[in-house]
């Protein structure tokens, strides 16, 4: 074979499978609580819900539970797992690790249109809590957290990151009430904010990890509370 690698001819880029469109919508619901734990999934459902025929539904599917964040609970019946105290405990200490250093490193490149833009989310956030929309809350919470993850210029990082949250997403639920009347996570965001702002890498680090030390002694207390003991 010959020819200039140069002149190779561009080929057109492929239009996304239906399978992976409804993979990712369905991904991108679990991580921002869409569903609670123990929430129970059809392909019928799914189908419908995103407006989409059995086969990519199933397709999403079958990649969910293959990833852990869906388990089977009958031939045609997918349920949502419920952490118990080992998995909740295993997934918060990688999360510190790794969410911790995603905001370390998005300190150095955090710019005023950032701040405003974190601003404009916790607005959002804040409006939800008080009116108890919590389901409307956690969607605007993960993209919050995102946005300064995507800051640290290193998508890897952040592709793991977006792994512990498709385990973790559901259980977020069992946050509130107590988190939003104490106002843990405003707090915590709002010195995220300040120190984005401020390029303040050692306590944005901290602000993001004491949200998510927070989280996790709420949601250990939810645990012994509900008496779950079910491995996820």
């Amino acid at each position: 074979m010959g020819g200039n690698l140069n002149e190779a001819p561009e080929f057109e880029r492929a239009p996304e499978r239906l399978g992976d469109a409804a993979y990712r919508e369905m991904k991108e619901r679990i991580i921002r609580g869409v569903y609670r734990p123990s929430h129970k999934l059809t392909v019928r459902a799914v189908a419908r819900d995103l407006d989409v025929s059995t086969t990519p539904a199933r397709d999403a599917i079958n990649r969910l539970t293959s990833e852990g964040a869906l388990i089977y609970a009958g031939p045609k019946t997918v349920v949502v797992p419920v952490l118990d105290a080992s998995a909740l405990r295993e997934i918060t200490l990688t999360r510190l690790a790794l969410e911790g250093l995603a905001s370390e490193q998005a300190a150095q490149n955090g710019a005023p249109a950032n701040v405003e833009e974190l601003k404009s989310l916790q607005g959002l956030i804040n409006s939800a809590l008080d009116e108890k929309r919590y389901a409307e809350a956690l969607w605007h919470n993960k993209e919050f957290h995102f946005t300064i993850y995507r800051l640290s210029g290193l998508p890897q990082l952040v592709s793991m990151i977006e792994t512990l949250w498709l385990r973790i997403g559901p259980s977020l639920h069992n946050l509130y009430p107590e988190f939003a009347e104490e106002k843990y996570g405003v707090r915590n965001h709002e010195i995220a904010m300040e120190a984005l702002g401020e390029r303040d890498a050692a306590s944005l680090r901290a602000a993001m990890e004491n949200d998510i030390r927070d989280g996790y002694r709420r949601l250990k207390r939810a645990n012994l509370e509900r008496g779950a003991g079910t491995s996820a």
